[in-house]
């Protein structure tokens, strides 16, 4: 068995994270990740308290293991964070700062609520940041991964923050679906790996079955960052970009973002619309680089099983017999 720093001190079985997205409201999918021995975690933006309690109390009583909850710290609301806070889950997750913003006070108070304490950062001064501020867990996430990501690739970024934080434990996010990546990301000095996509396309994903099948048939090729699906949606990320699906929205308004800008509103009812449809072509689709490694939907506690067993395969066969 694979057991690192992440496993101890968060206290689950294996190297594995499921990415808190916020767009995702599924309870089951974080309670199969954690039963099955990996940290799942509940994206809370875009909840209102009630949900948020009622998600926990669902998670409580569908597993006894470690999960969390992940707040966007630029858009964090003071009375849904407390509703967090009460709930007490055994780790609180953060990400996406303002420049301007105190970290310490959020993970002195998840602290106080006794979670611990995971931070996902894009880049080395953010690493820098988040572990003087005092989190148990940095997440190190590369510009590969679906959705709100930085500028700087995982392979590079890994080690960098590893170096940087020691000796808190690393979690490598961004490009990793499977077994391999769990081995790479250990290599680089990582205590595990954090993944999005590769539970979008799991059975408790409550993604539209046409955007499942999208990730499935996806070769790795067919994504791009932009600000597009931002300003359809309203919303300045600080310092992010979206990676996400290429498709007819996006090429429709690509050069144009001026004019998305003055049809904001419009364009938002109508990617609305198309998510409640499944339509790939309408609405946007945020995965990562790693969907080209997703060649089927399966259950989450599965995904975690064969990532596992697979690593471990590498670690103790394949990787030892390079060696002369």
């Amino acid at each position: 068995m694979i057991r690192t720093a992440f496993c101890e001190a968060l206290g689950v079985e294996h190297p594995v994270a499921l990415g808190g997205m916020g767009s995702i409201f599924a309870p089951p999918l974080v309670a199969a990740v954690s039963e099955a021995g990996g940290l799942g975690a509940l994206g809370c933006h875009g909840l209102g308290v009630e949900q948020i309690r009622s998600s926990a109390r669902e998670i409580s009583e569908r597993t006894r293991k470690p999960y969390g909850l992940n707040f966007l710290l630029f858009l964090i609301d003071e009375k849904c964070f407390e509703a967090a806070l009460a709930a007490r889950p055994p780790v609180i997750a953060f990400a996406w700062p303002r420049g301007d913003q105190a970290l310490e006070p959020y993970i002195e108070r998840a602290h106080g609520a006794g979670a611990k304490v995971t931070f996902m950062v894009s880049d080395v001064a953010g690493a820098r940041r988040a572990a003087e501020a005092g989190a148990d867990v940095i997440v190190a996430q590369g510009s590969e991964g679906g959705g709100h990501v930085g500028w700087m690739g995982s392979i590079a970024l890994t080690p960098i923050v590893v170096d940087a934080v020691a000796p808190l434990p690393v979690l490598s996010a961004g490009g990793f679906a499977d077994g391999r990546g769990l081995a790479a990301a250990l290599a680089l000095g990582a205590s595990g790996v954090l993944f999005g996509t590769r539970f979008l396309a799991s059975e408790e994903s409550p993604l539209h079955r046409n955007f499942k099948q999208a990730i499935v048939a996806s070769d790795g090729h067919d994504t791009l960052l932009t600000e597009i699906p931002d300003i359809a949606a309203n919303l300045v990320w600080p310092g992010a970009m979206s990676r996400s699906r290429r498709n007819r929205f996006v090429e429709r308004w690509a050069g144009r973002e001026w004019a998305l800008r003055r049809h904001q509103a419009e364009a938002l009812a109508g990617v609305q619309a198309a998510r409640l449809a499944g339509d790939l072509d309408e609405a946007p689709l945020s995965f990562g680089q790693d969907a080209g490694l997703i060649r089927e939907v399966l259950p989450a506690a599965q995904i975690v099983r064969r990532v596992v067993a697979d690593a471990e395969r590498i670690l103790t066969n394949r990787l030892p017999g390079l060696i002369r």
